[in-house]
């Protein structure tokens, strides 16, 4: 590690892989970092590898087409047909998401990380990014701690930080640039995750589906986030879950004279599903039990600056919605692959040289961040009994299919206003519906005039900035 790398790829998880991958095959130096034990490779925390563990085929389609690697058993675990959503009170379906997968996370990693070495990245494990290298302005390199504790300084043309939320990367970029070094804490979501064996008892599927993942929206349970249960291989094992707002779940604790905490409540919620009986630990890979952070808001706006990008949840890139972050991490770990090799072919690693990697990233993903952010907004503004009439009377399929995905659409206002005219409560939230849809629409046509240069950057994120804060003023967390 004494030698200078064309690239360093910091972090060894679902996006820092793909990118040593692609960039190796280009043919460049790449040195690809992990923290973890090589056989722990892209763990997130001592926890664990803690996530929901779903994945759209889409996002697997997207991978095999660009660098040709492609997915089966045991990474792979089990297939699902969709996601489907369920209202408080259960009685309100709304399916989205098209055909996608369970994965088995350790494996998953473990041939990704396999790949990037077979195309011909230079892999190190155990060694803890603890800052980048900055030298007139530019990022050359990172520095931090090898398994021997020992103080290291790695150099290269430029820097891919996969590092995750936590990351120590874009934290300590230079003051007054265009990469936002902080995200407010109201746009992160605690999540609590546990792997269980169960007993299947019924076959109520609002609960347990072996084909489908399922998501439970309840302001009380899960305050200002969702449950999810997502089957696994074997029938009756469940990845299980739930995530919530800070400010939800104070709010939610104080109307109802509650001490919750996540753990609490996410014990209350593994009680709380009827057909999964006398769930004990599944302790593959010591993966059975975990806690995390995750970002629910837009992607940071700009992901690139001298010598430096970003890729997955180290730029907050979760789906808003659902806090989905495998999906967008496997897209950035690609493009950023692509984009920085291009950059350091060209001689340029200069922000205006990599400014592609945002153009391009938005192209693919980004640009329905935004809309979806608003949504998740107005989503947590509503206590159970609006989500519950407003799933069942607001929206058709379709249309809760379109937010869904930030999609906006022309609600069929005429339609359900006989519907809406049955308390002030619902046609006031209602109306606020409609104003988040056009909301929605406008983000949508501010991302797809992205800026084609840094020049004009700045005056873009100012209209961004101050059309969600505006927003974010008028909708506040109110779960009960």
């Amino acid at each position: 590690m004494d030698e200078k790398y064309d690239i360093i790829v910091a972090g060894a998880g679902m996006a820092g892989s793909l990118a040593a991958a692609g960039a190796a095959k280009r043919g460049h130096k790449v040195l690809l970092l992990d923290k973890n034990k090589e056989e722990e490779v892209g763990k997130k925390t001592n926890w664990g590898w803690v996530c929901g563990d779903a994945v759209a085929q889409t996002h697997l389609d997207f991978i095999k087409q660009h660098i040709g690697l492609s997915f089966s058993k045991p990474e792979l675990d089990v297939k699902v047909d969709g996601v489907v959503a369920y209202s408080p009170d259960m009685q309100t379906k709304v399916n989205f998401d098209g055909e996608g997968y369970v994965l088995d996370r350790p494996e998953f990693e473990k041939k990704t990380r396999d790949y990037a070495v077979k195309s011909g990245a230079e892999y190190v494990s155990q060694f803890d990014v603890e800052g980048p290298i900055i030298e007139n302005n530019y990022v050359v390199g990172v520095f931090g701690k090898d398994k021997s504790m020992q103080h290291k300084e790695i150099r290269a043309k430029a820097v891919i930080d996969a590092l995750g939320v936590a990351t120590t990367l874009r934290r300590r970029l230079p003051d007054g640039q265009f990469v936002d070094r902080v995200v407010d804490v109201d746009d992160l979501e605690s999540t609590g995750r546990y792997i269980y064996d169960c007993e299947v008892t019924g076959e109520d599927l609002r609960y347990y589906d072996p084909k489908n993942a399922i998501i439970h929206l309840n302001q009380i349970v899960s305050p200002g986030g969702y449950g999810w249960v997502f089957p696994k291989s074997q029938f009756g094992r469940v990845n299980i879950g739930i995530g919530v707002q800070k400010s939800s779940i104070e709010i939610r604790n104080s109307k109802l004279g509650k001490k919750d905490t996540l753990h609490t409540l996410m014990d209350e919620y593994v009680r709380s599903i009827p057909n999964l009986k006398d769930p004990k630990l599944f302790t593959k890979d010591n993966n059975g039990k975990g806690y995390w952070s995750v970002a629910v808001r837009r992607n940071i706006e700009c992901l690139v600056f001298n010598g430096y990008v970003g890729a997955g949840d180290s730029m907050a890139m979760p789906n808003p919605i659902s806090a989905g972050g495998i999906g967008p991490a496997m897209v950035a770990g690609i493009l950023s692959g692509e984009d920085v090799a291009k950059a350091v072919e060209s001689g340029d690693v200069s922000t205006k040289g990599l400014w592609q990697y945002n153009v391009d990233f938005n192209r693919e993903y980004g640009k329905k961040m935004a809309a979806m952010e608003a949504f998740r907004v107005y989503l947590q503004s509503l206590n159970n009994e609006l989500i519950n009439y407003g799933m069942s009377k607001f929206l058709s399929r379709k249309e809760a299919e379109d937010l869904a995905y930030g999609r906006t659409t022309e609600l069929s206002v005429a339609s359900k206003i006989s519907m809406v005219l049955q308390g002030v409560s619902n046609i006031t939230a209602f109306k606020n519906l409609v104003y988040t849809v056009k909301k929605m629409k406008m983000f949508n046509e501010l991302y797809a005039k992205y800026p084609a240069t840094p020049e004009e950057f700045p005056k873009w994120r100012d209209q961004v900035s101050k059309e969600m804060g505006e927003f974010k003023e008028k909708f506040k967390p109110n779960p009960i």
